[in-house]
C-alpha cells in the first residue's frame, strides 16, 4: 500500500480492520474521530505511535500534552508543519516497513 491507496480508503465509512492500528488512528482523524483515533494510540508503545500521539493532542489543543510526546520521541515541538502536512507526513511514515 502507498499513501495514494490509503487516501482512497478516507471514501469508506468504516475503517478496514487490514491496516496497521496506526493508519486506523490516522483513518480515524482523518473522519474527525479524535477519540477513537487517540484510544488506538494509547493502547501502542513505539515511536511512531507517541509521534501520531503527539500530533492528536497538538491538534486537540493540549500543547502541554502534546509537547510531553514529542519529547518522548525527540522531536521539538513545532508549529511550522500545518495539521494537513503533519498528517500526511505521519501516514508516509505509517507505511514504510
Amino acid at each position: 500500500m502507498n499513501a495514494e491507496d490509503f487516501l482512497q480508503l478516507l471514501k469508506f465509512n468504516t475503517c478496514p480492520d487490514s491496516i496497521s492500528p496506526h493508519l486506523q488512528a490516522l483513518w480515524y482523524d482523518a473522519k474527525g474521530n479524535w477519540n477513537q483515533a487517540h484510544a488506538i494510540v494509547q493502547r501502542l508503545r513505539d515511536q511512531n505511535a507517541a509521534r501520531i500521539h503527539a500530533y492528536l493532542h497538538r491538534k486537540q489543543g493540549d500543547l502541554q500534552n502534546s509537547r510531553y510526546w514529542y519529547d518522548k520521541v525527540g522531536n521539538t515541538f513545532s508549529e511550522k508543519l500545518s495539521f494537513d502536512e503533519e498528517w500526511h507526513w505521519l501516514v508516509d511514515r505509517s507505511l514504510i516497513k
